[in-house]
């Protein structure tokens, strides 16, 4: 009995040790180098640099703007805002109470600022992963009177602005990156 344990037992571990060595080395070395060869921007996290060559942040994961001058993105429910480390919703469902009481002070906010008529729900709620870098072009346009006011411009530049960079995705949703449409918009006018 002891000779079948042994002779059992070499195999196992030489096949643990090839397939340790092949899926936990040789896989992901290979997919890390065709994704660098192939897809070398957004292997690197698709990096948006300014004109100095500093990272000022990212295409494909949203930051918070805070400055009136600055379409704001949507909330996050990452961490204490956009962590990366942090990513999740914040599972509340549309009857929640939870989810009520957190949305009431982004309504009075948008109210305050100017929006009027329904808001468009991504003005108040977060997405799934909490790190979402887009809006909806409603809502977007939704912010257009109060950058407008704020950076002394003509309100149909701002529509002009974000009608410019609304695009689709791959299911065909329009939707607007709040960075790049922040960055045409300094580019335009310097804020005041």
């Amino acid at each position: 009995m002891g000779k079948d344990f042994s002779s059992a037992l070499r195999p196992a571990i030489v096949m643990t040790i090839l397939f340790a060595a092949l899926l936990g080395l040789a896989y992901p070395l290979a997919m890390t180098g065709i994704g660098q060869a192939i897809f070398p921007n957004q292997a690197n996290g698709s990096l948006v640099r300014g004109a100095d060559g500093t990272v000022i942040g990212s295409s494909v994961v949203g930051q918070a703007f805070t400055a009136d001058r600055y379409f704001q993105t949507r909330p996050s429910a990452a961490g204490k805002g956009y962590d990366g480390l942090a990513s999740s919703g914040s599972n509340l469902g549309p009857t929640a109470q939870a989810l009520v009481d957190r949305v009431k002070p982004d309504v009075a906010k948008r109210q305050a600022e100017g929006v009027t008529g329904p808001l468009p729900a991504d003005l108040v709620t977060a997405s799934g992963s909490g790190l979402d870098p887009d809006l909806s072009p409603a809502a977007a346009l939704a912010q257009a009177p109060r950058i407008a006011r704020v950076r002394g411009m003509p309100a149909d530049r701002v529509r002009a602005l974000v009608a410019e960079k609304t695009g689709t995705s791959l299911l065909g949703d329009a939707h607007v990156n709040v960075l790049a449409l922040n960055r045409a918009l300094d580019a335009m006018t310097p804020a005041r």
